[in-house]
């Protein structure tokens, strides 16, 4: 299979090894870092640079804020496949509501992966051809490191956003009554370094609908995941099992019991965290996740609507509609 996969070349999170692994898994993988202003202007770029009949998939993995303007030549494109880790912002209250199912119903034939098991699940009630592949971690740059975790309950990254209301809520609310470390950290070594010191790490993915990679992460570097439970369809999707692997919670109350119970008994916490590095490093290095998805592109797509006469004479002169 010969894929043409466009991707962000500004991306907040490093996800070259997930580039890798859908590229490794491929016949042939032509990846091209498109900039702010080809992925805004994307008719000019294919016309300059692309001949789709090169390839038997198309993937793209842009930013939805400009895709979403341009579907109306987005939907010629043949072979179209959507990897889109956002289109739980579907189903949130956020200015994304509801314009992931509006993009995809004009092009109702694209397949979608979605890193979200009911986000996926939910897309399919509503006509899509929609797969779920999760998120997952960089394999080469976070690993368990095997040293003293000097402090016992923190949570690393961003809520600023405001699809991260829920999460700041929380954590400030947990903040009140248990010693947190709310931090952040340059990417990469200092991160990993951070993960590794900590024994439970406070997921706080309150309203998404799904696992963020900060879980996988965590999981990899060998902490106590406390995850907010995103439900049975999530969880069984992804192997995940409440005091086994990771422990779940729907409210600081029962976080804080929980937590409690492991203070009490380290031996329990420590299989916990052992539990869940191997699963982190069985299911959801960027390896394994990239060859998930190329599995899931391979199958035949939808056939696509006919353009009518009227619209294959203006595409001729770069008119869309």
């Amino acid at each position: 299979m010969n894929v043409l996969f466009l991707v962000q070349a500004e991306q907040r999170a490093i996800l070259d090894r997930l580039y890798d692994g859908i590229a490794q898994a491929c016949d042939s993988c032509d990846i091209r870092w498109l900039s702010s202003d080809e992925q805004a202007h994307l008719q000019r770029y294919f016309h300059e640079h692309v001949d789709v009949s090169r390839y038997d998939r198309i993937l793209f993995f842009l930013r939805f804020k400009k895709e979403m303007r341009q579907w109306r030549f987005i939907r010629t494109l043949p072979n179209l496949v959507i990897l889109e880790h956002d289109a739980y912002q579907n189903y949130i209250p956020c200015k994304y509501t509801g314009k992931f199912s509006a993009h995809y119903r004009r092009m109702p034939w694209a397949r979608i992966i979605s890193s979200g098991a009911q986000v996926s699940q939910s897309l399919r009630e509503e006509g899509f051809d929609a797969c779920f592949v999760p998120k997952g971690y960089d394999q080469a740059l976070l690993s368990y490191q095997g040293r003293e975790r000097d402090i016992e309950l923190a949570f690393v990254g961003s809520t600023k956003s405001v699809a991260y209301s829920g999460r700041k809520a929380l954590l400030e609310e947990l903040g009140q009554v248990e010693n947190l470390l709310v931090t952040k950290t340059k990417s990469g070594a200092e991160y990993c370094d951070t993960l590794n010191r900590i024994r439970f790490f406070v997921s706080a993915d309150v309203g998404m609908g799904e696992y963020m990679i900060k879980n996988f992460e965590a999981m990899a570097c060998g902490c106590v995941l406390l995850a907010y439970d995103h439900g049975e369809v999530e969880n069984s999707a992804l192997g995940f099992v409440d005091m086994h692997n990771l422990v779940l919670y729907r409210n600081v109350p029962e976080l804080r019991e929980k937590l409690n119970l492991l203070r009490q008994d380290p031996q329990r916490a420590a299989a916990i965290a052992e539990a869940g590095r191997q699963l982190a490093e069985q299911r959801y290095g960027f390896g394994a996740i990239g060859r998930q998805i190329v599995e899931t592109m391979r199958p035949p797509l939808r056939p696509a609507r006919q353009a009518s006469w009227l619209q294959r004479q203006l595409r001729k002169i770069g008119v869309y509609y």
